[in-house]
């Protein structure tokens, strides 16, 4: 869910200082949970903004940009290797331990697959015999 805009924000504020209303007074006449009130107003007596936090993001990767390229370059060399395996080469050549999981994230950001290709005989034509009638 995105947040509130600013204006929208400022509204709560400016009615609350006016007009001296209840944090559920303000949630019910805004249409809004009490406890954005509640944290507005908050964020408003400590900081004096209202502009919305930055929101969380995910954790950053466990290997640097160095490692990554160490890392295209263990796939490459070894195409047909495990997440196990490299995972432990990895290892020996950063000394940095990754799981599979970890592993099998970066290599789906890096557009890599393991998937075998399975190769089939295409069936020979045998010539010189005719079909019984």
């Amino acid at each position: 869910m995105r947040p509130y805009s600013v204006d929208f924000r400022q509204k709560i504020i400016d009615v609350w200082k006016k007009e001296k209303i209840s944090i559920r007074g303000l949630a019910q006449r805004f249409d809004v949970a009490k406890s954005f009130i509640q944290k507005l107003l908050k964020q408003y007596k400590e900081t004096g903004d209202i502009r919305p936090r930055p929101q969380g993001g995910s954790p950053p990767t466990k290997l640097n940009s160095e490692q990554l390229i160490i890392l295209i370059e263990i796939i490459e060399a070894n195409n047909d290797a495990t997440l196990e395996e490299l995972s432990e080469l990895l290892y020996e050549k950063t000394q940095v331990k990754v799981s599979r999981a970890t592993l099998g994230r970066l290599t789906q950001k890096l557009n890599y697959s393991f998937k075998k290709k399975h190769y089939t005989r295409r069936k020979k034509k045998v010539t010189g015999y005719s079909k019984k009638e």
